[in-house]
This record gives C-alpha cells, sequence and structure tokens, in this order.
C-alpha cells in the first residue's frame, strides 16, 4: 500500500511548467531539501503571478496579494477566491502553469502544513519578505499610467528591494540546508549567510538589467533616479536607443556590481562541505547562466526596444556539462569562475 504524499505532482510536474531553469536546479538537490525549497519557490511564483497579473486592477491584485500571505502565515483559514486571475480575459496573457499554480495553490498549503515546523517557519519567513517586496512594487509602480514612468529613488531602495525579493531566498537556503545537510560542519555562518543574500541580489539584478527595456515599457524603473540624476538622465531618456552612450558608465557599472554579487556566491559555493556535490552543483548553475548573461548585456546596446538578451539552452547544456566533469578535480573547478 502506498502512502500518500501530499502536493507531489506540484514539485514535479507543475514545477517543471512554471520553471524549467529551477526545475534542472531542484531535481539536482540533495533530497532531504528538494521539498522545502520547491514548495518556497511555488509559492513565491504564485504570489509573483498575482503582482504581475497587469489587466487585474492594482488595489484588487493587492488584496489578493495579502489574503494569500495570510493563508501562508496562518493567519486566514479561508481559501482564496482567484476567479478574477483565472477568468478567460484575465489569463489570455498568463502561462497555463501559472494558472494552474493558483488553482491549485490550496494543495500547496496543505503540502506546507504537513512539512516539519522549522521548515514550515522558515517558508513563512522568505515569504513574508518576499510579499513584502511585491506589495511595495505595486504601490510604488503600480499607478503609473498615460505612458509614465516611476523610478526608484535611490541606491539604498534598489538594494533593498533586490534583498527582498531576491537576497532574502540566500538567507532562507542558507539556513535550510544548514539545518538537514551540514548541522556540524565548522563553517563561518555569517560570512556565509552575507554571501548567500549577496547570491541572490546577484541574480536578481542580472533579471533587472536584462529585462530594463521591458520594465521600461512598463511604466517600471529600477535604475535609480539619484545614479541617473547624475549623468543628467530622466528614465523617459532611456526610451530612446541614441542614449546608449550617456547611460552606458552607469549601465556598465550596474553590470559590474552584478558581477561583484555573483562572485560573492561563487565564494559561497566554494565555502559549502567538499562532499555537498549535489547542493554545489544546484548553487554553480545560476551563477554559471548568471555570468554568461552579463557578458551577452555587455556586448548591446540595452535600451534597443526588442533587445532580449538570453542564454540558449545550447549554452545551458555547455555549462552543465562542463560544471559536471570538474565538480572532482579542485583546480578544474575553480576555472569555471576565471578572475
Amino acid at each position: 500500500m502506498s502512502t500518500h504524499v501530499p502536493g507531489l505532482d506540484l514539485l514535479t510536474g507543475l514545477l517543471r511548467d512554471v520553471s524549467r531553469s529551477f526545475y534542472l536546479t531542484l531535481r539536482v538537490l540533495p533530497a532531504a531539501v528538494r521539498r522545502p525549497i520547491g514548495l518556497a519557490y511555488l509559492l513565491a511564483r504564485a504570489t509573483d503571478t498575482i503582482a504581475d497579473t497587469t489587466l487585474v486592477p492594482v488595489a484588487q491584485r493587492l488584496n489578493a496579494l495579502k489574503a494569500l500571505s495570510d493563508r501562508i502565515q496562518g493567519h486566514r483559514a479561508a481559501p482564496v477566491d482567484f476567479a478574477e486571475f483565472l477568468s478567460r480575459d484575465t489569463a489570455a496573457g498568463t502561462p497555463d502553469g501559472e494558472r494552474q499554480l493558483l488553482a491549485r495553490i490550496e494543495e500547496g498549503l496543505s503540502t506546507l502544513a504537513h512539512l516539519a515546523e522549522r521548515d514550515r517557519a522558515d517558508i513563512r519567513t522568505v515569504l513574508a519578505t518576499i510579499t513584502s517586496g511585491q506589495t511595495l512594487d505595486l504601490q510604488r509602480f503600480g499607478q503609473t499610467s498615460g505612458g509614465s514612468i516611476g523610478a526608484l529613488p535611490t541606491g539604498a531602495d534598489l538594494t533593498d528591494y533586490t534583498y527582498r525579493v531576491a537576497g532574502c531566498v540566500g538567507e532562507f537556503w542558507t539556513r535550510l540546508c544548514r539545518r538537514h545537510l551540514f548541522p556540524a560542519h565548522p563553517l563561518d555562518d555569517t560570512a556565509l549567510l552575507a554571501d548567500g543574500i549577496r547570491f541572490g541580489q546577484g541574480l536578481q539584478l542580472v533579471n533587472i538589467l536584462r529585462d530594463l527595456p521591458k520594465d521600461l515599457r512598463s511604466g517600471r524603473c529600477y535604475v535609480p533616479l539619484a545614479r541617473l540624476g547624475e549623468l543628467g538622465l530622466t528614465p523617459p531618456d532611456l526610451l530612446k536607443p541614441e542614449t546608449e552612450t550617456r547611460f552606458r558608465p552607469l549601465y556598465h557599472q550596474l553590470l559590474a556590481e552584478a558581477e561583484g554579487h555573483l562572485t560573492a556566491g561563487w565564494r559561497y559555493t566554494n565555502a559549502l562541505p567538499r562532499n555537498q556535490r549535489r547542493l554545489r552543483l544546484a548553487c554553480a548553475w545560476p551563477l554559471l547562466i548568471g555570468r554568461e548573461t552579463l557578458a551577452r548585456l555587455r556586448a548591446v546596446n540595452i535600451l534597443e526596444a526588442n533587445q532580449r538578451v538570453k542564454v540558449t539552452r545550447a549554452d545551458i547544456r555547455r555549462l552543465l556539462f562542463s560544471s559536471l566533469w570538474r565538480l572532482p578535480f579542485p583546480r578544474a573547478w575553480a576555472r569555471l569562475w576565471p578572475e
């Protein structure tokens, strides 16, 4: 007689439909942490889908986001009504996997209830931080209209945003893996947590820089106003491809900041115990893809309206294979990240 595992299909088929890249990472993770990390990702993806469904008014998105957050935190007993997000008209621009995720969110919450208490608490903590970032994002940018562009005021606001939506994931990942996989191994936990935060922030900053043209045309500018002002630029100036020569110094500074965060992530990966081979690979893969993305971003005019830099599947396979054969050989492994 088989034992039913709540939400098992969510962490296999549905997660693969929602994100093929993260599904690869989840597959290689040690089994002891696969379930809580996969569930945390799916819950975060559900809140992100709510925040990004632009055909639903901002006020309704904020209400739905709070309701789902309350369900995750255990403060609300009633299921969330996602009818507005799943209606034919609204859902037309939402990928099928994300629609299915919202439709099956109660399965995910049931899975959360079956986790060990400390894992459940860690998931709730990281989701509270992520949803605070998504809420702030909607409040800041959700009311832009008529071609106007909202922007982050300062570099500190950018740092805060990347922490809320991604840096906190590095903390969550570190605490969970430390507890389940190497609780007694001697490590500098303060340094590991700090690099874990930068790891997440670096990946988010890569996404922000890659998506700049699309975000600008959606009324969002994550490049801080204060830093644009130093060059005599405003967010609407970034809609003009010919502005690239003036913007380039700041853009390349941001690319360098992203690479610095990713390098902290590489340091994080190599601080993990040598016997944690699966975990090292799970960390290395997004870092290598992120660095490859940065190299491509340096070679284009990012202000071109149709610019979409993406690492190809063939390149991803090359990076994965290269990391796999190098993993047992420290010198070869180190050459994955040339200084």
